[in-house]
């Protein structure tokens, strides 16, 4: 699932026309957490496909992804528009609510080493499910 969720992340990171070097660090952050090169990031990146199917995820990986796209989206310090509608409509993919990225977005960091509640912010999200 790592893979489908970078590829969807650096979707989401060129929605506002470019890729960051804070969002391209954030992106081989996550994937080396989870056992990915540099390498295998990067290709992700120079080659994002299309978007799979996200109706086969359990309910805590939609949470994971939502989580990791929110994060994404403020890595760079800057949040626009096409970044909040692209995250939008995945988590309407995903079977949320739009309002779950607002939700979310106030009580995530874009500093990765500073974590929330995850488990309080699963609940909130829980409610947005439709």
């Amino acid at each position: 699932m790592l893979k489908q969720q970078l590829n969807t992340m650096v979707q989401l990171a060129s929605a506002d026309g470019m890729l960051s070097e804070k969002e391209a660090r954030f992106l081989k952050l996550l994937g080396k957490a989870n056992g990915m090169s540099d390498e295998e990031v990067e290709e992700i990146i120079k080659n994002p496909q299309p978007i799979e199917d996200l109706n086969l995820l359990s309910d805590d990986q939609k949470f994971e992804y939502v989580y990791s796209l929110v994060q994404m989206m403020k890595a760079d310090g800057q949040v626009f528009k096409s970044e909040i509608a692209f995250c939008e409509r995945i988590a309407e993919e995903l079977g949320y609510k739009k309002k779950v990225i607002a939700e979310l977005s106030s009580r995530i960091y874009s500093d990765p080493a500073i974590t929330a509640d995850r488990e309080k912010l699963k609940a909130r999200a829980q409610k947005y499910l439709t």
